[in-house]
C-alpha cells in the first residue's frame, strides 16, 4: 500500500465506524491570528512554539497562506528545523516524564511474551528448507536454509545483525539464490527511506563482488542463467518506481522497461513455473502485465494484455496454461484460466473461480493438482480451495472474527495447501491440509509465552453508518473485564487503498486486555472487507464515508456497553492518521485520547505538489485537486485545513524524518499549528524519530520500545483526573 503502515500498537485491523448522532459540518475553515485562539498556559513544561513565516501554496483555484511550510525541508539539513524537532522531542520526554515506569513495566511485559529465539516455517525450493530465524537478544532475522532435509547442517546465508552493525536503522528487502547456489543476491536500506541497495556474495568463496545498484525499491530476482539480475529501479526525487532494470554479473546494468505516466509504479515477479519474469505495471484501478522469457533474459518483454481504464489484474503460469485473477466483467474479480494465444479474447477464458457478487477474491496460487485463493466473504478474509478434480470446498474456522490466507509454497507439485490463520484470540498459525485425506497439520503457531488463550473473548458486531449501511467490528477483550459501559476502548481503523484491516493476534496488545481495556477494529469504507464496492464507497469523493463509519463503529461500542462514554480511544497510522484528524476535528467530544502515527494530514497542499513522492500514482485514491471537484471536496476534509480554535483530547503524534511516504513535514505543520489553537490543557506531544522512516524503528525490540511509549500514554491519559474529552466540536 502507499501511504499505509502496519500499526505498531494497533492490530492492524482498520476500523470502519458510524453513528446516529449528528456530526459537525466537513468544511475548510480560515486559519485565524494567533491571539484569536485562548490559549491555556500548561503547569510544567512549557511545549514548543513554531514560528510563524508567511508563505502562499499556489493552486489553480485559489491561494492559500501555510505560515509553518518552512519545516519543509527536503534537504533534511537545517538547522532550524532539526532544532524544532528536536525542541518537540524534549518536551516529550519531559511532559511525559510521569510515565517512564509505567513504560519500562509495558516494555518488560511485552519483552517476555516474546519467544526470542524464533523460526519460520521452512519452504522447500530447488533442494533446499529456506527459513528466518532470531536469536536471544538480537533485534534482526538471520535467513537460513539446510540443504534437502531438515536434519541437515544449517547454512547462514544472511545475518541481519551483523550487517546492521553500525546503523541506526536497518532493514533488509529481497533475498534470492541463484540456481547453480554460486551467488547470493539482497538489497538493504540503512536509512529508513525505503531507497534501498543491491549486494551480491559469491556463496563458495564468501566474497562480496563489486556489483552494486543504489535507489531500489527492494526486489529482486536472478534469471536461470544464474548471471542476470532483475530491479527495480526509483525515480530520484518521487521515488516512484518507475523503471525495470537488468543488470549482468559483472556488467553494465540497463533499463529493461520504462513507466512513464505517473500514474503508474512498476513491480517484477516470477511465475511458478519459472519460465517467465513479470513485470507489472500497476496504478489504482489500471494494471498491465509483460513477460520476459525466463531462459532467454536478454530478451524484450512481450506485453500479455495491454492495459485498459479499470482493468486489473495478476498473472500466474504453471505447465501449459495461464491463470489470472481478473476484474473484466467480475466487479469483485474472478480467476480464469487461459490457454496460450487466448489472453485478447475474453471470449475463450475459462472460470476457474467464477465471479460473485458476495464473494471478492484477493489473491491465490497455482499447484499442479488445485487452486488455493484468499477470499472474502461477510467481511471475513477465508480460503478456498479449488482441485482440480472435485468440488471447490472453504477452509473451516473456529473464531467469530478471524483472518485466514494462502500461504504459498514454492514446490508446484505439493499435494498440500497451506494457510495462515490468525484472530483476535489465536497467536498466528500455519496450517498444512492434505487434499486427499483431509488432515490438517498445525506446522506451527508463534508462541506467546504466558498466554491463555481461554481467559479472552472475541466477538463480530455491526454499526449502523449514517446511511444505513452496516459497518462491520471486529472486538476482543478479556472474559474479566465487565460489559457494563466502564471499560476503556481503543478503537482502530485504516480505511484506504483497498487495504482491509484484518482481525490478527498482536501480544502487546495484552498488556492493554489484561488491563480491562476492550480493543475494536472498525472495518470501515476504504478498505475492501465487503468487497470492491466497499471499497469504491470510501475513495475519491466518497471519502467522507470513511470517517462518519468510524464515529458510528464509536458510538456502537458505547451504546453496547462495551467501553465507557468518556474512556474512548483511537489510534491510526498514516492514511489511517489522516482518519485520526479527520474524526478529531468532527467529534473531538468523542474521543479522550489520539494515537496518530505517522498521519497524512496535509492533504490538499500534498496532493497539490507532484514533486512529492506518491503524489502522482496516487489521484485515483483522493482525486487530483487541480480539478475543482477535487480541490474543494480534499479542502473540506483536510485536517490540517480545518483545524480550528477549539478543545481537543489528548493526543499523541508520531513521524519519521527519513518518511517517503508521508514526510515528516505533516505531522509537524500539524502539531504546530494545533498548539496555537487547542484551548484546552490536554496533551499534544509528537515523538520524531530521526532515525527511521514511514514503518519506525527497524529492530524488533526498538518496535516494542516505541509500542510501550504509545501504551504508556493511553494508559495515563486514561487515568488523568483532569485529562477530559472536550465538550464540544470546535466548531
Amino acid at each position: 500500500m502507499r501511504r499505509s503502515l502496519h500499526l505498531p500498537l494497533a492490530l492492524a485491523v482498520v476500523a470502519a465506524c458510524s453513528g446516529p448522532q449528528p456530526t459537525a459540518p466537513i468544511g475548510p475553515s480560515p486559519t485565524p491570528p494567533v491571539d484569536a485562539a485562548v490559549a491555556v498556559v500548561p503547569a510544567g513544561p512549557v511545549p514548543p512554539v513554531a514560528a510563524r513565516k508567511p508563505h502562499q501554496v499556489v493552486s489553480p483555484h485559489g491561494t492559500r497562506d501555510d505560515p509553518y511550510y518552512w519545516l519543509r525541508d527536503d534537504t533534511r539539513e537545517s538547522p532550524e528545523v532539526r532544532a524544532y524537532l528536536a525542541a518537540e522531542n524534549a518536551y516529550r520526554e519531559a511532559v511525559l516524564a510521569p510515565t517512564r515506569d509505567l513504560e519500562a513495566t509495558l516494555f518488560a511485559e511485552m519483552r517476555a511474551r516474546v519467544k526470542e529465539d524464533d523460526t519460520s516455517v521452512p519452504d522447500w525450493d530447488h533442494g533446499y528448507w529456506y527459513y528466518e530465524r532470531y536469536e536471544t537478544g538480537k533485534q534482526y532475522p538471520i535467513y537460513a536454509r539446510k540443504r534437502g532435509t531438515l536434519d541437515a547442517a544449517e547454512e547462514v546465508l544472511l545475518d541481519g545483525n551483523v550487517l546492521a552493525a553500525g546503523h541506526e536503522f536497518f532493514e533488509i528487502g529481497g533475498v534470492d539464490v541463484s540456481r547453480d547456489d554460486k551467488l547470493l543476491v539482497w538489497t538493504d536500506d540503512t536509512v529508513g527511506r525505503r531507497q534501498y541497495v543491491l549486494h551480491v556474495k559469491d556463496l563458495k568463496t564468501g566474497a562480496m563482488l563489486a556489483d552494486t545498484e543504489p535507489n531500489l525499491d527492494g526486489s529482486v530476482l536472478i534469471a536461470p542463467d544464474n548471471k542476470t539480475l532483475f530491479l527495480v529501479g526509483k525515480d530520484a526525487t518521487t521515488l516512484r518506481e518507475d523503471r525495470v532494470l537488468r543488470h549482468p554479473i559483472g556488467g553494465t546494468t540497463s533499463v529493461v522497461f520504462e513507466e512513464t505516466d505517473e500514474e503508474f509504479s512498476v513491480s517484477i515477479g516470477e511465475t511458478k513455473s519459472e519460465q517467465y519474469i513479470i513485470i507489472a505495471s500497476s496504478a489504482t484501478a489500471s494494471t498491465e502485465t509483460l513477460l520476459i522469457d525466463a531462459k532467454r533474459p536478454t530478451s524484450k518483454p512481450v506485453v500479455f494484455i495491454p492495459r485498459a481504464e479499470d482493468h486489473e489484474y495478476s498473472l500466474e503460469h504453471l505447465g501449459k496454461r495461464f491463470v489470472m485473477l481478473t476484474n473484466r466483467d467480475a466487479e469483485n474479480f474472478r480467476i480464469v484460466e487461459i490457454a496460450p494465444g487466448a489472453q485478447k479474447d475474453p471470449t475463450r477464458w475459462r472460470d476457474v473461480v467464477a465471479a460473485s457478487d458476495d464473494m471478492f477474491i484477493e489473491d491465490f496460487d497455482v499447484y499442479d493438482t488445485f487452486l488455493a485463493a484468499t477470499v472474502r466473504t461477510g467481511g471475513l478474509q477465508k480460503v478456498r480451495i479449488v482441485p482440480t478434480k472435485g468440488a471447490p470446498y472453504f477452509i473451516e474456522a473456529k473464531d467469530p472474527t478471524y483472518s485466514m490466507s494462502v500461504h504459498p509454497q514454492s514446490d508446484p507439485k505439493t499435494k498440500r495447501a497451506r494457510f495462515d490463520y490468525d484472530s483476535l484470540v489465536t497467536p498466528s498459525s500455519t496450517y498444512e491440509q492434505d487434499l486427499a485425506s483431509g488432515t490438517r497439520t498445525l506446522l506451527k503457531t508463534a508462541p506467546v509465552p504466558g498466554y491463555d488463550e481461554t481467559q479472552y473473548t472475541s466477538e463480530y458486531l455491526h454499526a449502523a453508518a449514517p446511511d444505513g449501511a452496516q459497518v462491520p467490528i471486529s472486538v476482543v477483550y478479556k472474559k474479566t473485564t465487565p460489559r457494563d459501559g466502564t471499560a476503556p476502548v481503543l478503537m482502530m481503523a485504516y480505511g484506504a487503498y483497498g487495504s482491509s484491516s484484518d482481525p490478527y493476534f498482536y501480544a502487546p496488545n495484552l498488556s492493554l486486555l489484561d488491563r480491562g481495556w476492550v480493543i475494536a477494529t472498525a472495518h470501515v469504507r476504504g478498505g475492501q472487507e465487503l468487497g470492491r464496492a466497499w471499497y469504491e464507497a470510501g475513495k475519491l469523493l466518497n471519502k467522507r464515508n470513511t470517517f462518519t463509519d468510524f464515529i458510528a463503529a464509536s458510538e456502537y461500542v458505547v451504546a453496547q456497553k462495551l467501553a465507557a462514554r468518556d474512556q474512548v480511544f483511537a489510534i491510526g497510522g498514516s492514511a489511517g492518521g489522516l482518519l485520526m484528524g479527520a474524526i478529531t476535528n468532527l467529534r473531538p467530544d468523542l474521543y479522550r485520547g489520539i494515537v496518530s502515527e505517522v498521519p497524512f494530514v496535509d492533504v490538499v497542499t500534498t496532493m497539490l505538489d507532484t514533486s512529492i513522492p506518491l503524489t502522482t500514482i496516487e489521484f485515483e485514491e483522493w482525486g487530483n485537486p487541480a480539478d475543482k471537484v477535487f480541490y474543494d471536496y480534499l479542502l473540506g476534509y483536510s485536517p490540517y485545513d480545518n483545524l480550528a480554535a477549539g478543545a481537543y483530547p489528548s493526543m499523541y503524534v508520531t513521524t519519521g524524518f527519513w518518511d517517503s511516504q508521508v514526510q515528516y513535514f505533516e505531522p509537524a505543520k500539524y502539531v504546530a499549528k494545533l498548539r496555537t489553537l487547542k484551548t484546552d490543557d490536554n496533551l499534544l506531544v509528537m515523538e520524531v524519530n530521526m532515525n527511521a522512516g514511514h514503518g519506525g524503528a527497524s529492530g524488533r525490540f526498538d518496535l516494542l520500545h516505541a509500542t510501550a511509549r504509545q501504551c504508556a500514554f493511553l494508559l495515563h491519559v486514561s487515568e488523568r483526573p483532569d485529562a477530559r474529552r472536550p465538550t464540544a466540536s470546535p466548531r
